[in-house]
């Protein structure tokens, strides 16, 4: 009992004093964006190549020319990161461009929202979802994130989202609003990292998903993609080499199994064809260039026409 005053006393003095603040030492970086919205042709920088590539969004930060609105068309969606967005290449060389050309050239009425944003997990993809992408209630939804989730930082997005001290996980984040807690912190001179910093596992990384949160994050985003009469498909969005992602793959396909949906991971084509084509670009090793995305379009239009025979 004694300990408990002393402990509620020191909280209350802190408090009191406003010391130690939240300064840069503790905050970490947002663990939820969106690229800017309504963007037209402006450029970005590619940093490895050293160029810059244009990028038209839509008012809800998506780099697609549809709106919410619905039509009668077949919506499908495509969830993902950077490499779904399209990254260093112009906005009709993304693969959903791609694919909504390949359905056109066919005579079918299908359009194709990119929903993927730069860095995105599947933590911030369900996010997203529930503040945006539900609302353009696509027909089939591609859940294509796999690259970053898989990727090491120093805490995983979950964790980053609890140490930023956000509402969403306020049973979770206790100790960051004591300020003992921030006293400790200050006086042991601990510094956050941010969590998309790379590092490796000799460093103690850890996957800025780990399994267990990459199966629930999954199953929620199933659930809420049926919730809405959408058709989910878990697409392992395939990488020159698959190497970091393998553990991932085999989960994804797993996840497919068990919720008896339709899965398509062209990893092993995707590698088989790199060995013959330049599909990437040359100093940015992660990003597909325009031959990689139309590549990746025709494997996925073909999936899909098989797997789907009412267009």
């Amino acid at each position: 009992m004694p300990l408990i005053v002393v402990v509620l006393m020191a909280e209350m003095g802190l408090r009191f004093s406003g010391w130690p603040e939240v300064t840069d030492a503790f905050e970490h970086n947002e663990p939820y964006w969106i690229v800017d919205p309504d963007l037209d042709r402006s450029p970005m920088p590619h940093k490895e190549e050293e160029s810059t590539f244009l990028v038209t969004t839509n008012s809800d930060g998506l780099r697609t020319p549809h709106s919410m609105e619905r039509s009668e068309r077949t919506r499908i969606m495509t969830l993902g990161c950077s490499t779904t967005f399209g990254w260093g290449v112009a906005d009709d060389e993304t693969y959903p461009t791609r694919l909504e050309q390949f359905f056109q050239k066919d005579g079918l009425d299908v359009e194709v929202v990119n929903a993927g944003q730069p860095g995105y997990t599947s933590f911030q993809g369900l996010w997203l979802w529930n503040q945006t992408l539900k609302y353009y209630k696509p027909d089939i939804v591609l859940i294509g994130y796999i690259v970053q989730d898989a990727r090491r930082a120093s805490y995983s997005d979950r964790s980053q989202a609890i140490l930023q001290a956000d509402n969403r996980f306020l049973k979770d984040n206790v100790l960051y609003r004591s300020k003992i807690y921030l006293a400790l912190r200050y006086g042991l001179g601990k510094v956050q990292i941010r969590a998309k910093e790379r590092v490796s596992m000799d460093e103690g990384g850890i996957y800025r998903v780990p399994p267990n949160d990459y199966v629930a994050n999954l199953r929620v985003l199933v659930k809420e993609v049926q919730a809405l009469g959408g058709e989910p498909i878990l697409f392992g969005y395939p990488l020159e080499h698959g190497g970091y992602t393998k553990e991932h793959r085999k989960i994804l396909e797993a996840g497919a199994q068990n919720l008896n949906i339709g899965y398509f991971d062209p990893q092993t084509e995707m590698e088989a064809s790199a060995r013959q084509e330049v599909l990437y670009f040359m100093r940015d090793k992660g990003h597909a260039n325009a031959d990689g995305n139309k590549k990746i379009a025709e494997w996925v239009y073909s999936f899909l026409r098989g797997y789907k025979t009412d267009w």
